[in-house]
């Protein structure tokens, strides 16, 4: 005879423990929605359904802000018409700037064709502007909303971009899966990242929270694929060429070149296999 016995917490013990903490929380879904809405209002390369007419539009952009403000208004201590309308004030920067960054990248790679193969194909271009607007978000003192946004785009283009971040006029993201951009970087004009570049801190103590930990980046800088450039004292000065794999904790004078060596030799192979060769 199998005996049963009642376990020791039920449903209504862990809905207790979940709901204790008492603070609102805005549903993944719900931000994916409003993010979509925005970004396909903007750039309709990108959006899910085409608007009819510009009214159409206009009232798509209206709604989506206002469900911004309502998702996000439980999060602060300001009404949710107030941050709807900050909002709506900041897309035509958000707008104008991701245009400059459609430019850039049309410009600064030779295989793309057009502004709108940039918008609709490249995920460079993705996760710009959905820092862009993230990032207006950020500044409207919003928390949690902005790093969700961040997210659906790293998730979607493989980047990884605090909406903290500072970024200029006209940012350049070639290929960009892998790159990272901490919180405190800051990133000049017309400055052009390849994949896997990382700006990150050199420490990450919690003690550490609300200081620069992330460098800054001059204007006119490329950084090539999988630099690493560390620590909130470290300055790229304007106009110089970081190189692919270089691993940078200090600051480099504006114009510098900085580059590894490779370290090369011939392979003599002989009746067997030499110390470079391994097995899988």
């Amino acid at each position: 005879m199998t005996r049963t016995t009642e376990p020791a917490i039920d449903a209504a013990d862990i809905a207790r423990l979940v709901l204790e903490r008492g603070h609102p929380f805005p549903l993944k879904r719900d931000v994916a929605g409003i993010f979509d809405a925005l970004i396909g209002s903007l750039f309709p390369q990108l959006a899910t359904q085409t608007a009819r007419d510009a009214e159409d539009l206009a009232q798509r952009i209206n709604e989506a802000c206002g469900r911004f403000g309502a998702v996000a208004a439980p999060l602060t201590d300001q009404p949710a018409r107030d941050l709807a309308r900050a909002l709506l004030a900041a897309l035509p920067d958000v707008h104008a700037r991701s245009l400059e960054d459609a430019e850039a990248i049309l410009a600064g790679d030779p295989a793309a064709e057009s502004v709108d193969e940039v918008i609709a194909a490249y995920p460079g271009f993705l996760a710009i502007a959905a820092h862009r607007l993230a990032h207006a978000a950020h500044r409207l003192e919003v928390p949690i909303v902005p790093r969700l946004m961040a997210e659906l785009a790293h998730s979607r283009s493989g980047v990884d971009i605090h909406p903290a971040a500072t970024i200029g006029h006209s940012f350049c993201i070639d290929h960009g899966t892998g790159i990272v951009v901490g919180e405190t970087a800051v990133i000049g004009d017309e400055a052009k990242l390849y994949q896997g570049v990382t700006l990150g801190a050199l420490s990450v103590s919690k003690d550490k929270a609300g200081t620069k930990r992330h460098p800054t980046i001059g204007d006119r800088v490329v950084i090539y694929a999988n630099a690493t450039v560390l620590g909130g004292d470290t300055t790229i000065g304007a106009d110089s060429i970081i190189g692919g794999n270089v691993f940078l904790t200090s600051s480099v004078p504006p114009g510098s070149l900085v580059y590894q060596t490779p370290d090369y030799r011939v392979r003599r192979q002989r009746g067997g296999f030499d110390d470079t060769d391994f097995v899988i």
